[in-house]
């Protein structure tokens, strides 16, 4: 991840340093030949107070602070201790990342390498890449959301947004239904749903009295969910037989949680978050298709093999 991070640093540090170089028409007496000029190296501008000095190029404190702030932002969550967070620390960087980049960056270019054709097309791409972003960026920063827009948000989708209710159920499942009708009648005759599982029940929970723990809509199957997530199931009540792929079965509901609904206060921010991520992709969609309709775009699918 470190190697990564230092790559995409030393291509931005090379765009921004890139020792130009132009080929211009030189009218001769007989002929008009193409002669390579060299330009001077473009120095990159330190900023803020300069913290070193390799040869004639400057590294500012605020490019160090940026450097680690990207390198902390992508250390692992679990791996705290490879962050860089103190002044020995950062000296070290400055002198082990980029006083050593910069050191092969210039002799990068007394090689000539800048003027290198791959070179050059890779930073091409790389430019377009960042106009992009960069386009995209300031989109972004221009889309906002109303208290109404959250307000409305959350009076609208008020149900979706409750908790996921968990249900604590257990099971009896049966090979046949006449199997499972004369456990149905012992359970309506006060026997115990638990004990009755485990010695009957032809599921892998028999052995936990048929308690398959608290649970959320998908872990079974629907026939399943239609049943033990039902409105008319009340706790501590026993279903009637369904079928499912497992078999017939027969539930009880022990026990309930979540399902709560959070007041508007406290889903502001999540609420908030989510409206603007979506009001930036309309505005971006909204850009291209415009240029879309606004351009010529010609698509080669035959070329595409």
């Amino acid at each position: 991840m470190k190697r990564n991070l230092i790559f995409c640093i030393i291509l931005s540090f090379i765009f921004i340093g890139i020792l130009g170089c132009d080929k211009i028409k030189v009218p001769g007496p007989k002929k008009t030949e193409v002669t390579e000029v060299k330009t001077a190296p473009v120095i990159p501008q330190a900023k803020g107070a300069i913290v070193a000095k390799v040869n004639n190029i400057p590294i500012g404190l605020d490019d160090l602070n940026q450097e680690i702030e990207m390198y902390n932002a992508n250390v692992p969550g679990d791996q705290p201790e490879l962050k860089i967070t103190n002044r020995e620390q950062r000296i070290n960087y400055l002198k082990n990342e980029m006083v050593r980049r910069t050191l092969l960056y210039q002799d990068a270019l007394d090689k000539g390498l800048d003027r290198n054709e791959e070179v050059l097309t890779a930073l091409d791409k790389t430019k377009m890449q960042l106009l992009v972003m960069e386009l995209v960026k300031q989109i972004s920063e221009k889309v906002d959301v109303s208290s109404k827009e959250v307000e409305d948000y959350y009076n609208t989708y008020k149900e979706q947004l409750k908790e996921p209710e968990e249900r604590q159920i257990r099971e009896i499942v049966s090979s046949s239904d006449q199997e499972a009708r004369d456990i149905l009648i012992q359970l309506l005759q006060g026997a115990d749903f638990a004990a009755l599982a485990k010695v009957n029940s032809k599921s892998s929970s028999a052995k936990d009295g048929g308690d398959l723990g608290f649970i959320k809509p998908g872990i079974k199957s629907p026939q399943f969910d239609s049943v033990a997530f039902s409105d008319s199931l009340d706790t501590g009540r026993i279903s009637s037989i369904f079928k499912t792929p497992d078999g017939y079965s027969i539930i009880k509901l022990e026990a309930k949680r979540g399902g709560k609904q959070k007041p508007l206060s406290e889903m502001w921010d999540e609420i908030k978050r989510g409206l603007v991520f979506m009001k930036q992709q309309q505005a971006i969609e909204e850009v291209i298709g415009k240029l879309s309709r606004d351009a010529k775009i010609d698509i080669y699918e035959g070329e595409i093999k």
